[in-house]
């Protein structure tokens, strides 16, 4: 089942209204404001399909998965610290380590050294347990080997 793409007419159309920042043939993007004023209305008890009407987008256009999609978004957005504003390409989440001064540098590396030592040992402790585990598995069938022969 593929994506409903959007014609060029379809695009042309959706792009006229002032709430639409960008439309592609598969992805839309709605303004800030689009968003806001979305989540307010849908708080209010008002369905997906009236509010996109009231803002004058013709919600059989976007389809069921796409409005969907969108009551989802907007409700995370509204969770969010930056709310609404777009952050794509912005705010990777990582600091690029080119921006790092070199004593930063130096604490982030000696943060990576001291996570891989826990890790490892971590993992030697794993490694311990499950040998530990499978030794008493030995002994436990070894007792009832015995425990077999002798009854006969």
């Amino acid at each position: 089942m593929g994506k409903n793409k959007f014609s060029e007419e379809q695009q042309k159309q959706l792009l006229s209204n002032p709430f639409i920042e960008k439309v592609s043939d598969s992805s839309i993007s709605y303004t800030k404001e689009f968003k806001e004023r979305f989540y307010q209305e849908y708080q209010s008890g008002k369905g997906p399909s009236a509010i996109l009407r009231d803002m004058e987008i013709d919600p059989t256009l976007l389809g069921k998965r796409r409005k969907d999609s969108l009551v989802q978004r907007v409700k995370d957005y509204a969770e969010r610290i930056d709310g609404y504003q777009d952050m794509r390409g912005k705010n990777s989440g990582r600091h690029s380590i080119k921006e790092l001064s070199d004593t930063d540098r130096i604490k982030r590396l000696e943060h990576q050294i001291r996570y891989l030592k826990q890790e490892n040992e971590f993992l030697k402790k794993t490694e311990f347990l499950d040998r530990q585990a499978e030794w008493k598995e030995n002994q436990k069938q070894r007792q009832k080997k015995n425990s077999d022969s002798s009854k006969k």
